[in-house]
């Protein structure tokens, strides 16, 4: 199990390689721990290990995709492939999934993304079950928490072999509804999405949603605009 004495510095789930890992001034990283079921550290993107949950301070959950062992062995278990695991143990402890993300501890339950179905939820751990609590138009990724609300990121699927199938098609057809690129923002009371932001034109998808308290105008400095070349901060 990862301990706190043995960690130091950024952590970061590496998809390719199946493992959970860190940086180094000397590799290009440095592998932590992997599945149990996965069998060899290779850039081979076998199960789709992509989230990661911290609890009291250590590294405690992760999402994958499918249990698979092969390469790219995640794309044929889509539907109902999705696993959670307990890093401390090593167990198993939701499966049946579909295409899981962005699993996180807040207020003693286990959150996270049921993205292939498009339900938002926590899961039981005593029970082994996945508690869906919101039904979100998008493939969901990113999450975040702000009082008694949840804030998820929803993408447009891409129309390819990887978001084609799921069960999110039907829920969304079940519904007479579109998917769309944005923000919903869940009462993690009832359940009811009570603000949402659409975002219209080239973007299509988001990747990860943070909260900023107290910050009322965000800005980020993209690598390609003039302001890169003259903001200049000075320690």
């Amino acid at each position: 199990p990862l301990t706190k004495g043995g960690l130091g510095g950024v952590i970061f789930v590496n998809t390719l390689f199946s493992c959970l890992a860190t940086v180094s001034e000397k590799y290009s990283f440095i592998p932590l721990w992997q599945p149990p079921f996965i069998s060899k550290l290779a850039a081979e993107d076998r199960c789709h290990l992509n989230g990661l949950a911290m609890r009291d301070g250590l590294p405690r959950y992760v999402t994958a995709v499918s249990q698979s062992d092969v390469a790219d062995g995640w794309r044929d278990r889509r539907r109902d492939g999705g696993c959670v695991i307990d890093i401390s143990s090593n167990e198993i402890i939701l499966s049946g999934l579909s295409m899981p993300h962005s699993p996180r501890w807040y207020r003693d339950k286990l959150w996270l993304l049921n993205s292939g179905t498009g339900e938002f939820g926590f899961a039981d751990i005593e029970r082994g079950v996945f508690e869906p609590v919101a039904f979100c138009p998008g493939y969901m990724r990113g999450c975040a928490f702000s009082g008694d609300f949840a804030i998820v990121g929803l993408s447009k699927p891409r129309h390819n072999k990887t978001f084609s199938g799921l069960s999110l098609d039907d829920n969304l057809r079940a519904k007479d509804a579109e998917p769309r690129c944005g923000l919903v923002v869940i009462d993690l009371r009832s359940g009811d999405i009570v603000h949402s932001l659409r975002i219209e034109g080239v973007v299509e998808e988001l990747y990860d949603v943070q909260v900023l308290p107290g910050v009322r105008r965000p800005m980020a400095i993209g690598f390609k605009t003039d302001e890169i070349r003259r903001l200049v901060t000075i320690g």
